[in-house]
């Protein structure tokens, strides 16, 4: 089933999100339900708060980036088959130089911007089947999860950007938190009922 996705200006964007166990209700069903809405609003990364829940989940599919032209035949391999889902998730380490990367959300259209950050991670998490991983990830896969692991810790991309960028796109980010603007998926507004 495909869910609203969350705007910008929901609180619920901006708290740290809770561990949950694999008694979760529905977790099954809610993780399929984030890969469908993530697909229908072409997105690569999907975090529970951008569908209204405050917990420590996100599901990510770097697919559509493999199609990139730039990237090596490797770079393109590694995005094609890369499709996780990160429950409890835990950034361990980040390494190397900072460097930026026009980031969009699917909570914040129409709003892309430069973030600067680190090439290299290491991150602890659980999949969908509560099976414990450590990995190192690098480049675009590492970013895209950097991305919602910024979700689950109550974080937007745009509170990484400069105090003049924020003031350059003050205006847009009200317009959405408003509903004033024309998206192609479903979402809901912050000043919207919700609708179960």
């Amino acid at each position: 089933m495909i869910l609203p996705i969350v705007a910008y200006g929901d609180p619920v964007l901006k708290k740290s999100g809770e561990e949950i166990t694999k008694d979760y209700p529905k977790l099954s069903e809610l993780i399929d339900n984030m890969y469908e809405t993530m697909n229908a609003a072409f997105g690569v990364g999907l975090a529970a708060p951008q569908i209204g829940l405050p917990i420590r989940l996100f599901v990510v599919d770097t697919s559509p980036f493999a199609e990139d032209e730039e990237l090596t035949p490797e770079e393109q391999a590694a995005l094609k088959g890369f499709k996780r889902t990160f429950i409890n998730a835990k950034v361990t380490h980040e390494a190397g130089d900072e460097w930026a990367f026009n980031e969009g959300c699917l909570s914040i259209p129409d709003v892309r911007e430069d973030v600067f950050r680190k090439p290299s991670i290491t991150i602890e998490y659980q999949d969908e089947n509560f099976e414990k991983h450590t990995e190192h990830f690098d480049g675009l896969i590492a970013r895209v999860i950097q991305h919602e692991y910024d979700h689950i810790e109550g974080v937007l991309f745009t509170d990484k950007l400069s105090v003049l960028k924020k003031r350059l796109i003050k205006s847009k980010l009200i317009n959405i938190s408003k509903g004033k603007i024309s998206v192609d998926y479903r979402m809901r507004f912050p000043n919207q009922k919700k609708k179960r």
